[in-house]
Order: structure tokens, then sequence, then C-alpha cells
């Protein structure tokens, strides 16, 4: 018999990396050390059984927008790392963008870790950002431990966080390519947007067409070929464009997408007149153009599932379409959310965690992360996934208990959260390992 395990969690619906079976997964210090058959004779100094309720390795969420410190009172890091931790979450990657300063120099960056710094309950990890006239800073922020860097080709919608031009994206990606980073962007091109002409939706969606989406991707592709740089696209919302990034992967750009629950599972036509909780950028598309996202995902066009969780205070939320402002906050609910449309669709749970956890993980290189396996860090999650619930605004954790999903029944919830084997409570400051 086995002994000196600090935890063992059973279950006859365990999400491994060869698919779900019956298991027992025993920790040690904080990590995995053994995966045995459920029924296995462990001992350590608690045994939980889950019985049939399913256990997944902690989702890795790498599209966060905490906005602290700066601008603390749309979100920060306790509020958010609490509902990252509720929902399932136990690593997100903090985007560059609406804290102040933003992270475009190292020494934002030491800010940006201070600010954070005892105040996670999940770990946390950092992009950097590139904009013009930081080609400088990028090694910097680099050898500091971010995991890549973010770019917008179109306003980004604070002043302090520029877009890049051509020339700027080039200048951006030859020097990344040159330390082996990766470029993760924002892809809308600015020459297919307009503002808005009403305050309605059918205005906003029309002022932010798929044309926009298509160009700055084949942008982006373009320059990942010539300059050798590892790049990424965030939040794709046009399934349109996914045609366009097979034909630049076969051309040898290593370029690479994620999209997010809004995308999934909202639709254009089920936005509500004033429902300013739905806007984003890019928007949610219609019905035919959310089940091409699907098509994708299940095709593997699409690597990631993330929430672009971007929050504010509800105050600019209020007015029209064309004034308030773009974001959706869904860091607590991707897990049911996406469990719901999936399983309605014959995916099954090594879909969500490989979208939701392994992809995230292997994209932003944070090894030990997002999967059950042997020398992985002991991140679990119990999960119920027959469970049925209607999503109450005043559960969530977040700063601003602001959702599209309000009221809405989902199938699967969490139950039990695991952070190295223990509860969350006590996240990590991550950096890119060498």
């Amino acid at each position: 018999m086995t002994q000196g395990y600090d935890l063992v969690v059973r279950s006859r619906r365990a999400v491994l990396p060869d698919g779900e079976r019956p298991a027992a997964v025993a920790v040690r210090e904080g990590r995995i050390a053994a995966v045995a058959v459920y029924d296995a004779p462990l001992t350590a100094r608690e045994d939980v059984d889950l019985g049939d309720r399913a256990l997944l390795p902690g989702l890795v969420d790498s599209h966060v927008h905490v906005n602290e410190p700066g601008r603390t009172e749309w979100e920060g890091f306790a509020t958010a790392t609490r509902a990252a931790a509720a929902g399932g979450v136990t690593t997100i990657v903090d985007m560059p963008l609406n804290a102040l300063p933003p992270t475009v120099t190292a020494g934002a960056l030491a800010v940006k870790r201070a600010a954070a710094e005892g105040r996670g309950a999940v770990d946390v990890g950092f992009w950097g950002g590139a904009v013009p006239g930081n080609r400088p800073e990028l090694r910097a922020l680099h050898d500091a431990g971010v995991y890549g860097f973010k770019c917008f080709l179109s306003p980004s919608g604070v002043e302090e966080f520029p877009a890049l031009d051509e020339a700027g994206l080039r200048e951006a990606m030859t020097e990344i390519a040159g330390f082996g980073g990766l470029l993760i962007a924002h892809a809308e091109d600015p020459g297919h947007l307009s503002e808005p002409g009403g305050p309605g939706y059918a205005e906003f969606l029309a002022s932010r067409p798929p044309e926009a989406e298509g160009a700055a991707i084949a942008r982006v592709a373009r320059l990942a070929a010539e300059t050798g740089c590892r790049a990424h696209i965030v939040h794709l919302s046009d399934a349109g464009s996914l045609p366009l990034l097979a034909e630049w992967r076969a051309r040898g750009a290593r370029i690479s997408a994620e999209t997010c629950p809004h995308y999934l599972t909202l639709t254009a036509e089920q936005v509500p007149e004033g429902g300013t909780e739905y806007k984003c950028c890019p928007p949610i598309r219609d019905a035919r153009n959310r089940e091409g996202l699907w098509r994708g995902l299940t095709d593997g066009l699409i690597g990631c599932v993330v929430s672009d969780h971007s929050p504010c205070v509800p105050e600019l939320k209020k007015g029209g379409f064309d004034t308030a402002w773009g974001g959706i906050s869904s860091l607590q609910l991707g897990l049911p959310v996406i469990w719901t449309a999936a399983r309605a669709r014959g995916h099954g749970l090594p879909d969500v965690a490989r979208w939701m956890a392994s992809g995230p993980a292997e994209l932003t290189g944070l090894t030990g992360k997002g999967r059950i396996a042997e020398g992985y860090d002991a991140d679990l999650v119990a999960f119920a996934p027959d469970r049925r619930f209607v999503v109450d605004p005043g559960a969530l954790r977040q700063r601003h208990p602001v959702t599209p999903y309000a009221g809405t029944t989902l199938t699967g919830a969490v139950e039990r959260v695991w952070l190295r084997g223990e509860a969350p409570g006590h996240g990590r400051l991550l950096r890119r390992r060498p």
C-alpha cells in the first residue's frame, strides 16, 4: 500500500489526457504524484470520493482584463480571482491594457505585479503589450516573464494603449521572432470600421463587419509568415475567417486562434433592445456564424475557449450600443456556459477540458498546468455535469454583477476546486519559464 499522500481525489469520471475514465488522483506537495485506478488502495490525509461527479483539470483562462492598478473600480485581482475560482479557473493570464500604467515596459510590469501580490485566490500570469515606440522594451518584458505580447490593429478604447499600423506591427513581430516570443492580436482592421449610425444593436453590428476581422487576420498571418513570428488571434468572432487561417497555416505561418463563450452561445438575434451587457468588440454575430465557430472548434482551427473577461463600472454600460463600453464579464460562468452548449452538440467533457484547460496552457507555455497527469500542478475541479441552475447575478464574485447570462438556465456546476491540492486563496504570481 502506497503511503504518504496529502490528498487523494477519486472520480468515476476523471478527465485525463487520454479521455474520461474512473481514476484516483494522488497529490503530494502540491503536485499530482500518481494517477491510479479508481479503487486503488491509496492512503492520504484526505480522501475525497466524487462518485459520478466529474473531476476536471483546473481551467486556464489566458484572456482576462483585471484592470488593477489604475481602474480597480472596474475589477481587481481580489475580485477577479475569486470569480475565477468559483468558476473552476485556477490560472488566469492578465491582459496588459485597462490598468494604469499599461504593461508595456518592464517597470510597468513590476507595478502590476506589486498590485497583484497577495491578492490572488488563483495563480496569475501576465501578458506584455506591443504599442507604437516600445520595441526596445519587448525583450526586457520577455526576460521579466510575460507570456507574450498583446497588440491592437484598431483603437483599443483607451488612449494609453494605441494600435499598431502595419509598419509598427512588422517591427514588433520581427523583434518578438528574434527571441522566440508570441504575439497575440486584436484583429479588426480600422479601414473597415465605422461609427455606429444609431444606438441600436443592428447599427453597432454593421459598424464592425466580418471584413474587418478578415483583413486584419490576413495582415497578421502574412507578417507571421514573413517574419517567422508565432502569432495568435484573440477572441475570433467571424467564422468566415476560418478558411483564411487554414490557408495561411498551410503556407507555413505559425498562427492560431481562440474564441469566447459569448460567441459560441449568444447570437445577434437574441440581443434585446438596450441590452448593452451584450456589447463587445468584435461583436456577437448571427446564429449561422455561431455554428460556424463550433465547426472551427471541432475541426481544430480554433484551439482555445477563453473568457475575454472585460468588466467596467455599471455606469459605462448605460446608454446605447453606440456609446456604452464594450466588454462581457463571464469569468465565473464560462465552464457551465460552454458545457451546456457543447453537450447539446455531442461533445464530451474531454473536449471542454482541451479547449479550456490544456489548450490555453499550451498556447501560453504554462507548463505544469491544464492536465491531470503526473508531475502537473494539482489544480482540480469537482464538477456536477448534470446539475442545472439559473444564473443569479447576485451570486457572481466579480466586482460588478453585470452579465448577459442573467436568468439563463445552465447545466453543470462547479462544486469544489483545489489549487495545488488545497482550497483556492493563496495564488502565486507566475513567470514564463525560460
